[in-house]
Order: C-alpha cells, then structure tokens, then sequence
C-alpha cells in the first residue's frame, strides 16, 4: 500500500535545514519501504502528504537557516494544517518558543522553551536510555514500555502543556522525550540509530498516521 493508492505526492518529504543526518533517516524509511525524499525546498514541503524534521547540531545555526530560506514559515503552516510531522533531536528542540542555545528564537509551534541539561551531569547525553510512555498513542504500537533508544544531546525541549508530553526518560531530570500534538510527533532520541524498536516507530508513524490521513482526505 503507497501514497499514490491515494492520489498524493509519493514520497514523505524530509526537510533539509543543513543539520545532519539525512541520508539515514531517509535510508530507514526506505528499508521500511516508505518512500522518502529529502529537500531544502519550502515550494516541496508545502505540497508533501507528510513531514520528517530531522537534525543534530546547534539552534542558532538552524534557525538562522530556516528563517532565510522560508523553511521556517513553511513548517509552521505543515503544522497548523495539522499534516503528519515527525520531528527528530534538533527537531524537537526548534519547535518550541526559545532556546537557551544562543537565546534563540524557535519555530514557536509548541509553546515553551529549550533548556540545557543540568548542571553536573555529563554532555552530551549519548547513549541508550529508556522512554517511559505516558498513555496509548498509535506511534508506539508494538512497542514495549520502558524501551530503550539512542540519544545525543545537549539539550532538551520542555513544552508547557503537559498534555503535550507522551514520553519521558530520566538524565539527573526526568525529561521530555516524546511530544505529540496532534498529527505531530517528535522524538529527543533518534529513531535511526535505535535499532529494530526504532524502526517500529518510523513504520507506525507512516502507516497509523500517514495512511490514517491520506485515506481520510480520499
């Protein structure tokens, strides 16, 4: 079952903003044969069935990138369409109102702030941690509570409703690790480099949200 089954663009479009790793995120979604393609294009993202927003790196750079190329404006109307929206790491952190990274101006879709991780603990924090899930949601169907995944990160979104908040995972805090607000979701973690379990994630993400959407809009 593909996209075009319901007359949509083919492929999910993962948005390039110059922060990394978009050649594995678009690799992962290809094994799950989920067509992908990756762009720097606003004119692209605007016509996508559904949206991938990667990234690793810093806010200021990011952002500067996003804003000069009409990128910024152009998730942020994917979004207020309520269009399937996966944000990754950086992608997470970009969608609330500021970042203490360079007192940064975010995409402000989430309200709330990006904050460094505390004091005395090691950063970044890298490494296999667990994601506590605070109620059933349809991107972690088969996935098993408390199921270990990859991070790397210096920093950490922390959305003001609590609603907002399906995932947890301790690092000296217990912080956000999953968002959802409607048909968007992000991760602190990296689905791609998280084995079979993330994966599950990238697959449920196509077919209970994507699909969900595009059978919907028939």
């Amino acid at each position: 079952m593909g996209l075009l089954q319901y007359g949509l663009m083919e492929s999910i479009v993962i948005i390039d903003y110059g922060a990394g790793n978009l050649r594995s995120v678009q690799k992962a979604f290809e094994h799950l044969g989920h067509p992908a393609v990756i762009s720097d294009d606003p004119a692209v993202v605007a016509e996508a069935p559904a949206l991938v927003f990667p990234g690793q790196g810093a806010s200021p750079p990011a952002m500067t990138t996003l804003n000069s190329n009409g990128m910024a404006d152009a998730i942020r109307k994917a979004i207020s369409e309520d269009k399937p929206f996966f944000g990754v790491c950086l992608g997470l952190q970009l969608l609330v109102e500021r970042s203490e990274e360079g007192d940064t101006a975010c995409l402000g879709v989430l309200p709330g702030t990006t904050k460094l991780l505390p004091a005395g603990l090691k950063v970044p924090h890298m490494g296999w941690n667990s994601v506590h899930v605070n109620c059933s949601h349809p991107l972690f169907e088969n996935v098993a509570q408390d199921s270990y995944f990859y991070f790397v990160h210096s920093y950490y979104a922390t959305p003001e409703d609590p609603e907002v908040v399906l995932g947890t995972t301790e690092y000296g805090i217990d912080f956000c690790s999953v968002a959802v607000h409607g048909n968007l979701v992000a991760t602190q973690f990296h689905p791609e480099k998280s084995g079979p379990v993330g994966l599950q994630l990238y697959d449920n993400f196509v077919r209970r949200l994507v699909y969900r959407e595009a059978a919907s809009s028939a």
